[in-house]
């Protein structure tokens, strides 16, 4: 089973958003071993890089509004390639003040999800929603339509 990580700074308070996250974990489990990992906010995004950095392992995706935008699909054929090939995938989001530019020069893939700006803790969702879409559309199922 593939593992899939999402390292992000910051813990989620809202616990809307903590059930929400439970919800497409407990989904993903059926697919992936999912690993959230949540680092502390540092003082700068410099001094945050390293920890994020030693944090990741295999494919690394960081979000960033600089990035690729990708349709579901294309997000699935993603996921699906780096499944087939067996590598571990890690997603990376930073604090409110973004990812070191050192965290996304290491990235094998900088990723936008839009234009628009969304709080990074509302951003652990959207990004399960779509991991879990992503399983769902390679396993030919209806959730995507």
């Amino acid at each position: 089973m593939i593992k899939v990580n999402i390292v992000c700074i910051g813990k989620i308070k809202e616990n809307y958003l903590r059930a929400a996250i439970a919800e497409y974990a407990k989904r993903l489990s059926r697919f992936c071993k999912l690993e959230i990992k949540e680092l502390a906010e540092g003082k700068s995004l410099k001094e945050e890089a390293p920890v994020v950095l030693k944090a990741c392992s295999g494919f690394k995706i960081a979000l960033c509004v600089e990035g690729k935008k990708y349709s579901s699909e294309q997000l699935a054929s993603t996921v699906k390639s780096l499944c087939d090939s067996g590598k571990e995938i890690t997603f990376i989001i930073g604090s409110s003040c973004g990812l070191d530019d050192s965290v996304k020069a290491q990235a094998d893939l900088k990723l936008s999800f839009s234009d628009m700006t969304f709080p990074h803790q509302l951003m652990r969702v959207i990004l399960l929603e779509q991991v879990y879409r992503a399983f769902m559309i390679n396993g030919g199922s209806e959730y995507h339509k």
